[in-house]
């Protein structure tokens, strides 16, 4: 007796008999195989499938109390549907385009490496923890060799040990650095000029500042009326948070050209802004770039030209799986989580 969909309100099970065949070649007895059949033999095939389907949307506790079950059998129920979907959803045999990633899995620094396809916008790789050389060179080995030769972008953030191991594994890979981790470089290096300045000042010019780290820190798009009347307050009262924020607006620009002289021309004119401005943080910055230029130029070749956002979205998405699947440990419970956001609904 398995149970099946429920009807309405009320539990379905069906009752039903098994064929039991003598195997003269093997001489054992077999079992048939019902298609119908979950493997657990518990439950059938489509109850699974359909617990499976709402743990994509809601925590393990409320489908056991939705469905009359235990946490133990949902969280068994929903691995097995994720082992399925992604068994019916191998990675692309010719993978071009990589993203490299470190997610945080514990309070502290317990950092897991994670690599999406980003051609098909997908992650299909999460590692063990650790985020040195050693933890990332696995996703390579079960690649194969021939499929790394095949990379060509790989994007990731400026940590040594990806770029190391990338060129390493991945010798035809041009490596692009995530504009999203540099712009995060350069809103620390502006809240390190608000700061200090709010050290320098006093009086009325230091209630300006006070308490508009948000509103410096944001997109001007992103404020509400109110806030775009506190970042003009702000600016016309400070001249050299002005100026900062008009420099941290101005970088994005960087990743518009589509040839390296152009972007190392607007990169010198950027800097050049710099002289006489007392700001220290961003002069820090300038030569962070300086080092790893050829990491953000790469992404002016427009056969470089990949999705940068969608690593930052799936850390976003990750931080979500966390929240939802608070209290499990279980790392290749995360794996499978993570590596199945993105595949559709078996």
């Amino acid at each position: 007796m398995v149970r099946d969909v429920d009807g309405g309100a009320r539990h379905i099970y069906l009752e039903f008999e098994y064929r039991r065949v003598y195997c003269p070649r093997c001489k054992a007895v077999k079992q048939e195989r019902l298609l119908w059949l979950a493997e657990s033999s518990r439950f059938t095939q489509r109850l699974e499938d359909k617990i499976g389907r709402q743990c994509r949307d809601m925590a393990v506790k409320q489908v056991a109390w939705n469905n009359g079950l235990t946490w133990d059998q949902v969280r068994r129920i929903e691995m097995d549907y994720m082992r399925r979907l992604m068994a019916a959803n191998p990675p692309a045999e010719k993978i071009r385009a990589i993203g490299v990633d470190e997610i945080s899995i514990h309070k502290g620094q317990s950092y897991v490496v994670v690599v999406a396809d980003l051609d098909q916008q997908r992650p299909i790789w999460l590692g063990k923890e650790g985020r040195k050389e050693k933890d990332f060179k696995p996703f390579f080995k079960e690649l194969g060799k021939v499929r790394c030769r095949g990379i060509e972008v790989a994007v990731m953030d400026m940590w040594k040990p990806f770029r190391t191991v990338t060129r390493e594994r991945a010798p035809n890979a041009r490596i692009v650095f995530d504009k999203f981790h540099i712009l995060k470089h350069l809103s620390t290096a502006l809240d390190e000029v608000r700061r200090a300045e709010y050290k320098r000042v006093a009086g009325e010019d230091r209630d300006y500042i006070k308490g508009q780290r948000y509103t410096l820190l944001s997109h001007k798009a992103s404020l509400d009326v109110d806030g775009r009347r506190a970042l003009r307050m702000l600016l016309k009262a400070n001249r050299r948070l002005n100026k900062a924020y008009i420099l941290k607006e101005s970088f994005e620009q960087l990743w518009g050209y589509n040839t390296p002289g152009w972007s190392r021309r607007f990169f010198e004119n950027w800097k050049e802004q710099l002289k006489w401005s007392r700001l220290e943080p961003y002069r820090k910055f300038a030569r962070m770039i300086d080092r790893h230029w050829e990491g953000i130029e790469s992404y002016c070749h427009p056969e470089n030209k990949v999705s940068l956002g969608f690593m930052e979205g799936l850390n976003n998405k990750i931080r979500v799986i966390q929240r939802r699947a608070y209290g499990i440990k279980d790392l290749e419970y995360l794996r499978l989580k993570v590596i199945t956001s993105f595949l559709k609904e078996a």
